[in-house]
């Protein structure tokens, strides 16, 4: 059924099952028009089946301010929502009542004047040279069950700690990414829909070499680099969960692959590595959001103090 516009009699008439199919069609909208992606998508969808649950709505037009704000009150005091979460579900939200702006269906987006939390500005969390180092060596000498789980456990540890890639961006990574000649690997289509080349470390290369000869041996014709044990087919998402919580509990090193790409970011710049490069690298859209690295970087504070002109 078309809802019909624009305002009037026809908007009071929309039925809960109607504003559902309204944001469906939003949402198809930003999977094509906006190149969003399938994940974005399920998050614009499960925001607002919670947004529905909690304010009962049937109509648009009772899509207010106000239960908008009673739904973000409600989920900080009930359930703890931080102020990240909050941000987040405000951007869900809002995006669609722009849309729905656009389209002539409202006349204003009643989300706009709701104000937004500020971010506490922590330094990200991350590990240090020597718990980085101790992170692969812990993980290459485990005696896993099979040499090829071995490998591959190498392999994506080594991954995530030398180029900060992605979990999402290392699942999606196909053999025909990863060009030894030219000593880079090619990320395509990662967030925000952007490809972008990170070149390889010397060490990333030779566990990447060590785990496509056992893959070779197995017979794996697989397109994607990381693929399953015991199928020819794309590793599950399952296995960096498993393998995780296995080298955690087992060296008691705390991480996990996003604080791996904290670390990348940290380690890159106490190495020296100017801001733009690791903005590149990072596939980061605004240089100012690689710049929260240089506060967890204190070799390169303390080597700017040196810079005082005041010597004693």
């Amino acid at each position: 059924m078309v809802v019909q516009r624009p305002y009037g009699k026809a908007l009071r008439s929309l039925a809960m099952s109607q504003l559902q199919k309204l944001h469906h069609r939003f949402c198809q909208h930003s999977l094509v028009f906006k190149g969003n992606s399938p994940r974005t998508i399920d998050w614009f969808k499960y925001d607002f089946r919670w947004f529905l649950e909690f304010a009962k709505i049937k109509r648009l037009e009772q899509l207010t301010k106000q239960n908008i704000q009673d739904w973000i009150l409600n989920g900080k005091l009930e359930k703890e929502w931080s102020a990240k979460t909050i941000r987040l579900r405000l951007q869900s939200m809002s995006l669609f009542l722009d849309w729905c702006v656009q389209e002539n269906y409202i006349k204003e987006n009643p989300c706009s004047k709701i104000p937004k939390p500020r971010l506490p500005k922590s330094i990200p969390k991350h590990l240090s040279a020597d718990q980085a180092q101790l992170l692969l060596d812990w993980v290459s000498n485990y005696s896993f069950n099979y040499k090829f789980e071995k490998s591959r456990a190498q392999a994506i540890i080594a991954t995530f700690i030398y180029t900060g890639i992605r979990k999402a961006e290392l699942m999606s990574l196909k053999v025909n990414d990863v060009d030894f000649e030219s000593k880079s690997l090619i990320v395509r289509q990662g967030k925000c829909s952007k490809d972008r080349i990170i070149p390889m470390h010397e060490s990333l290369i030779e566990s990447l070499q060590r785990y496509l000869k056992d893959r070779a041996r197995l017979g794996k014709c697989c397109p994607y680099f990381f693929t399953a044990m015991r199928q020819d087919s794309k590793m599950g998402d399952s296995v960096i969960k498993r393998l995780v919580e296995k080298i955690r509990k087992k060296s008691g090193i705390q991480f996990y692959p996003h604080l791996l790409r904290h670390t990348f970011a940290t380690l890159m710049l106490e190495g020296g590595c100017n801001l733009f490069a690791l903005s590149q690298m990072m596939g980061h859209s605004d240089i100012k959001t690689t710049t929260i690295y240089l506060s967890a970087t204190k070799s390169h504070l303390q080597e700017q103090i040196t810079k005082h002109p005041l010597q004693f």
